[in-house]
């Protein structure tokens, strides 16, 4: 694999050689009998020069949903969770979630109940009305004008926020993963991260994810940069950490985790849910419903329009023009659906990807894909904001076609 491997490293010199770089990035591919390429270029800090190494731990962001889905699927198996049931009987908060319909003359926010009670499956498929204040104008100015937390707050407060419209009507990127996350915790008793270190994460052998780190993670932890609108340069965000004893286990983004660590949670989606030592994770059958569409028919995902910082990211954004997402849509034009908890493309990709693989990926910039088709996936650990930062993503999808390219008889 000596091609892969070269074809990767020069993938990596690329991004954080040329202008504008990354200051540091982790990248690992796996195949169904293990890691096939591990490495790393660049730093950890761009003040302190640390070098950025294979497990090197980031904030995950979004790549943490597919393991709360995980944890869903795994209670669905067990009889525990009725995923079209009202999610209410599981977390009874979701009871008094409202719709907004606009804003009343002095700012107000106009509340109504929803027509239908949101499910499990809406939360799972990002149907439920939720969104996020950095991809939606409304929730911008709920954030803005009427204290609305962040949702790295991590608090019920953060997430208590209206739907956009009433449950399973649209498709729209949101807080829908951390409520369902919630439905783990109703349904257990436990934390979420206890549920996944018993029955994912140690199985998995992933004994660098959680959502509190350990001083062992502590110690290899990346540092978040800003990009400079203006000049493309990169400012490290020097002690800005997700919380470490939060009120809720986020299950849309707190995890932390290194790429190395998460190749192992790819390679088991390839091998029909079982661990690398033959640990039944997940059923077979399982895993090939949860990797199908479950939009309703004719229903898309939608590209996510950056919309600019809040008043609360600004506060932690020491940039001129704060800002955390650019719009990101991967594979423009081309149809993409939603499966359990994964955005499925539905033609065959530039980079070799066939129709009907996994992906997704957070905030800072981490990006994954999963091929059962051929039997191969990878991660992409970079830490900068906005997301979709185009060297960024040139660099994950480039690493993808190397490995499409390169890795020969396996794929």
């Amino acid at each position: 694999m000596s091609d892969l491997t070269d074809a990767i490293d020069a993938v990596l010199d690329g991004v954080t050689g040329d202008v504008p770089r990354v200051p540091g990035v982790a990248a690992a591919v796996t195949d169904r009998d293990g890691t096939i390429y591990a490495g790393a270029r660049g730093v950890r800090n761009t003040g302190t020069g640390d070098a950025f190494e294979p497990d090197t731990v980031c904030a995950i962001f979004s790549t943490t949903k597919a393991i709360a889905g995980t944890a869903c699927l795994q209670l669905v198996e067990d009889g525990r969770l009725d995923l079209d049931a009202p999610a209410s009987e599981y977390v009874p908060r979701l009871a008094d979630v409202q719709v907004i319909d606009g804003f009343g003359d002095d700012g107000t926010p106009r509340l109504r109940p929803p027509k239908s009670e949101i499910t499990t499956r809406h939360l799972l498929t990002h149907t439920a009305g939720f969104t996020y204040d950095f991809f939606n104008e409304t929730y911008t100015r709920l954030a803005n004008e009427q204290d609305q937390p962040w949702v790295v707050d991590a608090s019920w407060k953060s997430i208590e926020t209206p739907l956009l419209f009433d449950p399973g009507e649209e498709w729209e990127y949101g807080t829908n993963i951390d409520w369902a996350g919630m439905v783990v915790e109703g349904i257990t008793g436990q934390r979420l991260g206890e549920v996944m270190q018993d029955r994912i994460l140690g199985p998995l052998g992933m004994n660098d994810t959680a959502f509190t780190m350990t001083p062992s993670m502590q110690a290899r932890q990346a540092t978040i940069h800003a990009r400079e609108d203006n000049d493309g340069s990169l400012i490290p965000l020097d002690g800005v950490t997700l919380p470490q004893e939060p009120e809720l286990h986020m299950g849309g983004h707190g995890l932390y985790g290194t790429a190395v660590d998460y190749v192992k949670f790819i390679r088991m989606w390839l091998n029909d849910g079982r661990s690398d030592d033959g640990e039944q994770i997940l059923r077979p059958d399982t895993v090939e419903m949860a990797s199908r569409n479950h939009l309703p028919t004719g229903m898309h995902i939608k590209m996510l329009p950056g919309v600019g910082a809040t008043t609360t990211a600004a506060s932690i954004l020491p940039v001129s023009k704060p800002r955390l997402s650019n719009d990101a849509e991967f594979f423009p034009g081309m149809p993409k659906t939603w499966a359990l908890t994964f955005m499925i493309n539905e033609e065959d990709a530039p980079t070799g990807r066939p129709a009907g693989a996994l992906a997704w990926a957070g905030l800072a910039n981490c990006y994954y894909w999963i091929d059962r088709q051929n039997g191969i996936g990878g991660y992409w650990a970079t830490q900068i904001f906005p997301f979709a930062d185009p060297t960024s993503v040139g660099g994950f999808l480039a690493m993808e076609t190397a490995t499409y390219e390169h890795a020969g008889s396996r794929v």
